[in-house]
């Protein structure tokens, strides 16, 4: 059967982006074994008959797989090739789903890391009451080296052995300690962190104002993910906000890789329900055998709802799927500038299905999505589809979010007080193509500069 979960999520290594609509159920194949020869007749089943494609298809031998993902990438490579589908469809379990699209619970220290042109590894953010972020560890701070219970190590020296993720900085087991030795504004630090179960904070630092001399000040809000726990934190950004005449937003989505559908379109009511009430924010259509269940979603108008005029969104190559629907979506009601790089490209989403019986869950694309003047197909990225500004703006992995110290923050308020790109921050660099999951480091293949890794 089809969970009540649909998805429209990033694909990948770090996170997913789901909407939660009413899913349809369709019968999953009876079996008295959840062995993978079945797992490979549920994923051809489900397949023939919600994928979005179903028609494009490679013709391949279900025997030649040693696993179900792996038959279930063999069938739908021809759409990986023109990213419709790089790795969107996927077989999973119910825990670690629900998991993803509840709270985006894991197991970790609780930052996020990335690399820069020179090869430093920054903290590019540490989640509030996380034991990294109790420990010191602060955004921008650089990771030097890494005792992993044999002596520091250097990271240069991890890239040389080329070292995986997981043997710098551990799997996820609870209570595995690391000593990380840190350059913390000039000063070196050698902090021990423990892993241990965490939710991921829906909202980095606290939604606020930032203030302009002589200008009404502008609203800030920066979402980390789309789950569950970010719906009571929006309402009650947008009711601190509410009351003060903003017109000016900057909504930050840097790293924010999607989540639930239900949560994104909470979120345009908020920011645009005023000023589209009524207006189809967004349709989704099927395959030919599934347009009953195509359907228009209108904006609606909450207690403390918006009426934006200008809206610049903080962007990067992790923001994807409903992030990118936010942004299309508002795009028609509001005058819309992107700060920082080029989106992923996710125009799809995904319902789960469960194989009755077994702990299989299937995340298949079943629907595309377009904005309510019917522009969608952003395959690689909403900047490539011409309809969108960019000020293009290196994340600097410095300065607190939210501050004029932070380049993108700063990038966006330039746009918003000048009405065009600044010309005194740094430009971004050109489109690189994300690495996702566990990867070894080696000097000359380290992770992509603006992709953000989390421990």
């Amino acid at each position: 059967m089809a969970a009540a979960l649909s998805t429209a999520c990033g694909g990948g290594g770090g996170g997913n982006s789901n909407t939660t609509v009413a899913a349809p159920v369709t019968p999953a194949p009876t079996t008295a074994s959840c062995g993978v020869e079945t797992q490979k007749d549920f994923v051809f089943s489900v397949a023939q008959d919600w994928y979005l494609w179903y028609d494009e298809m490679a013709t391949v031998n279900q025997d030649d797989f040693a696993t179900a993902n792996e038959y279930l990438a063999a069938l739908t490579a021809p759409l990986a090739e023109d990213f419709r589908d790089p790795g969107f469809s996927y077989l999973t379990t119910v825990a670690e789903d629900e998991a993803n699209f509840t709270s985006g619970a894991f197991i970790g220290f609780g930052f996020r890391f990335a690399v820069d042109d020179s090869g430093r590894y920054l903290i590019s953010d540490a989640f509030e009451g996380a034991p990294a972020f109790q420990a010191g560890f602060e955004r921008g701070a650089e990771i030097l080296a890494v005792d992993s219970g044999q002596g520091f190590v250097t990271m240069r020296e991890y890239e040389e052995q080329g070292a995986t993720l997981d043997t710098i900085f551990g799997g996820s087991i609870e209570g595995l300690e690391r000593e990380f030795r840190l350059l913390i504004d000039g000063e070196t630090s050698e902090l021990t962190v423990a892993k241990r179960e965490l939710d991921v904070p829906p909202l980095a630092a606290a939604p606020g104002t930032l203030e302009r001399q002589g200008l009404p000040p502008v609203g800030y809000i920066h979402l980390r993910s789309f789950t569950l726990s970010a719906n009571s934190a929006l309402d009650e950004a947008f009711a601190e906000l509410s009351g003060q005449g903003i017109t000016d937003f900057v909504i930050d989505l840097r790293y924010n890789s999607g989540g639930l559908v239900d949560v994104a379109s909470r979120f345009m009511d908020l920011l645009g329900g005023d000023i589209a009430d009524g207006q189809i924010a967004y349709s989704i259509s099927h395959n030919e055998k599934r347009v009953s269940e195509n359907e228009d979603f209108a904006f609606s108008r909450r207690a403390g709802s918006a009426s934006p005029l200008r809206i610049a969104f903080i962007t990067s190559e992790s923001t994807a799927s409903a992030s990118e629907l936010l942004i299309n979506s508002l795009e028609p009601f509001a005058e819309i500038a992107l700060i920082g790089s080029d989106t992923s490209g996710k125009a799809v989403g995904q319902y789960a299905f469960d194989q009755r019986g077994c702990d299989t869950r299937l995340r298949l694309v079943t629907f595309e999505s377009v904005n309510g003047e019917g522009f969608g197909g952003f395959y690689t990225g909403l900047i490539d589809t011409g309809r969108f500004t960019l000020c293009a703006v290196e994340d600097g992995f410095a300065g607190a979010f939210g501050s004029e110290e932070d380049a993108l923050t700063a990038g966006a308020l330039g746009w918003l007080n000048e009405g065009q790109c600044p010309v005194n921050i740094n430009n971004a660099s050109g489109r690189q193509t994300l690495r996702r999951g566990p990867q070894p480091i080696t000097a000359n293949d380290r992770p992509d500069r603006r992709s953000t890794w989390v421990q």
